[in-house]
């Protein structure tokens, strides 16, 4: 079935179901997500979820970044409802919007990576996985199904351990992943008060939650076989310490490091966590196709430049030679807008999603992201933007906010 061409028909359907006194199952305001989800999760889990590093102050930088843009609409434009195709890595997508990797999902909810990669093919959104996932490569390809578009974000283990990361490529190029999302801000977790309040780190527990991946990939399994002369399933606490040392190798790869990953996937590369223009040059003169201009929603570094900030001056830089993507701080369609508007060519969902999926599962993603896409589309629609094409939707429609 082809994406809905007008996404905002979801709000006209959930009027028409108020003429029978029928109310959504959850609610459409993007500000009652997070303690709509915060009232179903455990402190550990919403923790998690919520909680940033530092004093928060990166997440507030990038919440106070897109205040400070507002949009100047154009009037008696004569179009019909805007075009939301946009052009990436040679292909078209639907819509300018893809759902950020965020792991440890069974957290949230029983589902976990299932429900969402489900979603994410329902509402024709591409699905990128993280490495952090509460379940396999392969079980999670075949959630997002036959017709789903789906991207493998990768924690880069260190040099030492390059077959099981040219593993973890082969078996996401295998499992139809088309687009490889390197982060480079998370080679060690961030200071993070909130799970440190709650004593609480995912990755040390002793089940598969966010370490699933490593504990169904052949040559990790083989290397814990040979070191401990046991399986894994036999002592799950220090397995899922190691691979979490394995992925989170405390010390970050060099640029000369990206050949070995490009020799190892076939498809376009996208470097993740990109924040200064010195950086985005770099990514192209080492032949990436794509950066995510991003500071892991505040989750890393306290204290912080926004994202949105550093975004115009990155796309002046680099963008007519690199696909520019971004994330962090996304809360509504106006957001949406403002990043497309600043040059980004999609932008990255992350926690909206996730309270979704906290909310009601499958379901409840499905519903952010309808709102996400509703909101989106009248909020082009009412400023006179005819399509998300650059000739369109770029920085005159915006005014800084004094």
């Amino acid at each position: 079935m082809p994406p809905n061409p007008t996404p905002y028909t979801y709000g006209n359907a959930i009027y028409s179901n108020g003429l029978s006194d029928e109310r959504p199952r959850f609610p459409p305001h993007p500000h009652d997500w997070e303690p709509t989800a915060q009232a179903r999760l455990s402190a550990d889990s919403f923790g998690y979820l919520h909680g940033s590093a530092g004093t928060g102050q990166t997440d507030e930088n990038n919440r106070a970044a897109f205040r400070r843009w507002g949009i100047a609409p154009s009037r008696l434009v004569a179009a019909d409802y805007p075009d939301l195709r946009t052009q990436l890595f040679g292909e078209e997508y639907p819509y300018p919007i893809a759902l950020a990797p965020v792991g440890v999902q069974k957290i949230f909810h029983r589902d976990g990576e299932a429900a969402v990669a489900r979603a994410a093919a329902e509402d024709h959104l591409p699905y990128i996985l993280s490495t952090a996932a509460s379940m396999s490569i392969e079980e999670a390809a075949a959630a997002n199904g036959d017709q789903g578009r789906r991207w493998f974000q990768l924690y880069w283990p260190g040099q030492e351990d390059n077959a099981i990361t040219a593993s973890l490529l082969h078996r996401a190029q295998a499992a139809g992943y088309t687009v490889l999302v390197v982060t480079l801000d998370t080679y060690i977790l961030g200071w993070r008060p909130s799970d440190l309040g709650n004593a609480y780190n995912p990755f040390l527990r002793a089940d598969n939650v966010g370490v699933e991946i490593g504990f169904s990939d052949p040559v990790w399994r083989r290397r814990f076989r040979e070191q401990h002369g046991m399986e894994v399933e036999e002592d799950l606490g220090t397995a899922a310490k190691e691979w979490a040392q394995t992925v989170f190798p405390g010390k970050s790869h060099g640029w000369e490091d990206l050949q070995f990953l490009k020799e190892h996937w076939k498809g376009p590369i996208v470097l993740k966590g990109i924040q200064t223009v010195r950086d985005a040059q770099l990514a192209v003169q080492h032949g990436m196709d794509g950066i995510v201009v991003s500071n892991h929603g505040g989750r890393q570094q306290d204290g912080g430049v926004a994202s949105l900030d550093v975004l115009p001056e990155i796309v002046d830089a680099v963008g007519e030679q690199i696909e520019v993507l971004f994330d962090s701080g996304v809360r509504c369609g106006a957001d949406i807008v403002k990043a497309l508007a600043l040059g980004a060519k999609m932008v990255l969902i992350g926690r909206p999603y996730v309270y979704g999926l906290a909310m009601g599962g499958q379901a409840g993603v499905s519903h952010v992201l309808k709102c996400l896409l509703g909101d989106l589309d009248l909020t082009l629609h009412l400023s006179g933007v005819p399509s998300v094409k650059r000739e369109h939707l770029n920085r005159s429609i915006l005014r800084e906010v004094k």
